[in-house]
Order: C-alpha cells, then structure tokens, then sequence
C-alpha cells in the first residue's frame, strides 16, 4: 500500500510480533479510534519507546479491523512521529515518544520496622531451606504427571497425602490414612472451612457453642466470632486446660485445644486430662479439634505424642508448615474422623483454590527425601540454642523473671509481677522493641474468679535474624522491672 504520509515496510510471509491490548473508543470510525487507543497506551508509559509492535495484518486479526484501516493507522502515526517504521524492523513506539507522568495520589511510605523485632508464631526466615527446596522442586516436576498442572483436587494431592499419613504416623503418633487428609491452606483456613461459609462443616446453630482455651490468639476468636461461633472459655493451668470443666456445659460439643505445648502460656496438657477429654467427646458424641501448631520443636525430651491417637474419630487434627518451615508456603493439612471427610470436601467446592498443587508436590518430595527431617533437627538446634540464650541472659540480668512453661516452640513467656505489664510494653516501644503482652491473649470473657490475670510478656526467640539476636535480648533485659 503507498501513502504520501510514509510508507509501510513490507511484512515476512509468517509475521510474528508480541499481543497487544487495546480498548478501542465505541464512537467514530474505526481508524481513529485505532490512533486514539495508540497514543493513549504510548502516553500512558504503557507501550515505552522501542517497543516493538505487531504486523499490522496481525493486529487487524486480532481487533478484527480491515488490513487497510490497521495499515493507514500505523503510517499516521508514524508522520505524527509517535511511531518509527523501518524496512526490517517492523513498526516501533518511537524514542521521543515520552510518556506523561501519571498524577495520582502517592502512596505513603511505608513505617519503618521495629529495632528489635521479638514478636512471635514467625519462624526464622533466613532459615528456610531454599537450595534444597529447589532440589526438591526440580525433582517433584520432573516426575509429576501431566494431570497435575490440571485443575486441582480439593483433598489434596495424592502424593502429599501419601508422605503426610507415613510422617504424621512416624513424628506425632497420628493414626489416618491419606483418605482422611484434606490439604488445606493453614490452620486459620481449616477453621473457616469447619466454621465459616455456605456448607460450614460445623454450623454453629446445630453445634452450640466451642470451647477454647482461655489464652490463644485473638485472630481465631475473631475468626469465629465472625462465623457466628460463641467461644466460650476454658481455663488452663500449670497441667493444661482445665477440662473437667467442660462437663458443666451441656449445649458445648466441640473443643478447641492445643495439648501439646499451650498457646501461649506454654504448659502441655496432663496424660490424665488428655484421657479425659477424649473421654468426654465420646461421652458427648463431639469432637476435639487439636491444633498441633509446632509438635515437632520440644527441646527438653522427645515431643508428646499427637491426642489424635487416642481416637481419631472423636479428634480432628489440624497441622500446616507455618512454623517448621514458613507461613509463606500456606500449607496446612487437616487428619478427619471418616464422617468428616465428605462434609469438608464439599465445603472447599469441586476444584482446589487455595493451596497449589506445584508447592504440594515439592512438600511431598522434600518430606519422602528426608529433606524435612533434617531440616527440622536443625531447626530444633537453632531454637534450643536461641532459648538458651534468653534464658541465660535472664538468669544473669534479671533473675526475678520467670521463664514459665516447657523447653519447646519458637516462643516463650516470662512473668513478671503483678501491675508491671504495660508499664513495660510503653518502654518496649520507647526502645523500639517489638514485643507481645501476655494480655492480649487472654479470652475477655474469663472471669476472673475463673481465672487470675498474670502480668507477662510473649517473646518470639525465633524471629531476629542471627546477627541481630543477641542485641534484642538486651534490648529486652533493659526494659524489663528490677524486682520489687
């Protein structure tokens, strides 16, 4: 085609050139809704010079416009100079084609973190496995079958149930099958899906009321609450949650426990109450829902056994790889009774949306490798050594504050006395230390005839970075009240 406005270098016979997205104008002719859409896409930054276009038989096709009218488009805005054609070279955004700043409303700047960052439930992030994570990868793609980059199962992948029922057997006295293992996104994401949503496995009117432990998380009780699930508290002491007490609530048939190291107060629960509780349930026709949250990081002997084993059809086991590995994987794993099963599957619908079936196949081949274990004796090191640490300078700084609970986890609790707690979270602060009260985890509806307030701090010994670590213990021994 000639024009007197340029011409057009000439097109390969198989032209090739990369999509291109226009929303074309719905009013005047189609040639210059064309240039509209051109200009509007080059100002904008969107199309940044020297970015090749395609053939302008290609983008015809595409937009479904006559070769001509694509054609007489492009040499217009070449004589415009907002494109460049040369023979060979296709059809390019030209170089002093700038695009206008867009102006709009900047975001804020982010606040700056802590100093000392001593929060806890994060493991330590410049601890994760990468390279064998990427072996592991590698191996888990090169011998997945081509079905699994279809959509997913919404039980999970086989394989990773598979590893799951060998490891959960071996490592925490879990008695399942991968039958009865739903692959979940996290702990918080099991609960929505036993609480929450259209098909709730649980729904809160035909279950009553659930029974958690006195101290947890506020984000599950909030969670909850917002699935219109009444909490109602359970006190813990020294031995655990005091279960005997559920006996005196007729309309509750559901717990929610953490028996093996308490959330976050720190106690397991006693042999005997682990008996009673699964006596109960029986008794009661309920469940126990067990959030297992980090069962395998125990440093003063072999962790406790999961209660799971006690009866898997009265205990709903709750896992993910938040903490032996990092929250960023989001998966999370859920060891039902057999008549649960098919209730949960149907609340995650038809095709999996949550936990992808790639990182599922890497979490299967880093397990069955034995990645995952040596990755966890390691890890156990690292913590134990991180909590001796505070525990020493404890000793030597202030020796009147308590470390209560077990040798486990990535957290602990100090005690401190009575009236002091928030006079020590302000000069935390002062000092830019990040640290939890122990406070903000108790339930609001204790009582506190039921229960005592105890002053505490929740510190997260696992967060700071090594070389960052010996410095936030400091910072935390400095804020900390001399004795009275």
């Amino acid at each position: 085609m000639t024009d007197t406005r340029g011409t057009l270098p000439s097109e390969p016979a198989h032209p090739t050139g990369s999509d291109l997205h226009l929303d074309l104008p719905a009013t005047g002719g189609r040639r210059a809704a064309l240039m509209t859409a051109l200009r509007e896409a080059i100002r904008s930054g969107r199309l940044a010079p020297g970015t090749r276009l395609p053939p302008y038989r290609v983008l015809a096709a595409d937009l479904g416009l006559a070769r001509n009218t694509a054609a007489e488009a492009y040499a217009e805005l070449v004589a415009e100079g907002w494109l460049t054609a040369r023979q060979g070279s296709g059809t390019a955004v030209a170089e002093r084609a700038e695009p206008v700043p867009p102006t709009r409303a900047r975001r804020p700047s982010p606040r700056p973190g802590p100093r000392h960052d001593l929060r806890q439930g994060r493991p330590d992030a410049a601890s994760f496995p990468r390279a064998a994570w990427l072996a592991a990868a590698r191996r888990a793609l090169t011998a997945a079958p081509n079905e699994a980059f279809g959509p997913g199962d919404p039980q999970g992948r086989r394989e990773l149930r598979t590893v799951l029922a060998d490891y959960l057997a071996r490592a925490r006295g879990v008695r399942t099958d991968p039958d009865r293992i739903v692959v979940c996104s996290g702990f918080a994401h099991a609960l929505r899906l036993l609480f929450d949503g259209a098909r709730p496995v649980l729904p809160p009117a035909e279950n009553g009321p659930l029974a958690v432990e006195a101290y947890g998380l506020g984000f599950h009780r909030g969670l909850l609450a917002a699935a219109g699930v009444t909490a109602v508290p359970l006190p813990i002491d020294e031995r655990g949650a005091l279960v005997q007490e559920l006996a005196q609530s007729a309309d509750v048939r559901t717990a929610l426990l953490t028996p093996a190291h308490q959330f976050p107060t720190g106690g397991p629960l006693h042999p005997g109450r682990r008996a009673a509780v699964v006596d109960w349930a029986r008794g009661r026709g309920g469940l126990v829902l067990e959030d297992d949250y980090d069962g395998e990081f125990r440093y003063d002997r072999q962790p406790v056994g999961a209660l799971q084993g006690l009866d898997p059809e009265r205990v709903v086991y709750l896992g993910s790889a938040s903490k032996s590995l990092t929250p960023a994987l989001r998966l999370g794993w859920m060891v039902l009774p057999d008549h649960l099963v098919d209730r949960v599957l149907a609340a995650k619908g038809e095709r999996e949306g949550w936990a992808s079936a790639l990182d599922q196949l890497t979490l299967a081949e880093f397990i069955d490798s034995g990645g995952y274990d040596r990755h966890l004796r390691r890890m156990r090191r690292h913590y134990r050594d991180r909590r001796d640490h505070l525990v020493a300078a404890l000793a030597e700084r202030a020796p009147h504050v308590e470390v209560s609970g077990i040798a486990a986890g990535l957290h602990a609790v100090l005690r401190l006395e009575a009236g002091t707690e928030r006079s020590v979270l302000k000069a935390a602060a002062y000092r830019g230390l990040a640290v939890d009260g122990l406070a903000d985890y108790r339930h609001p509806e204790i009582a506190p005839e039921a229960m005592p307030a105890v002053d505490g701090l929740v510190v997260g010994y696992a967060t700071p970075p090594d070389h960052a670590y010996a410095a936030a213990v400091a910072a935390l021994c400095d804020i900390l009240p001399s004795p009275v």
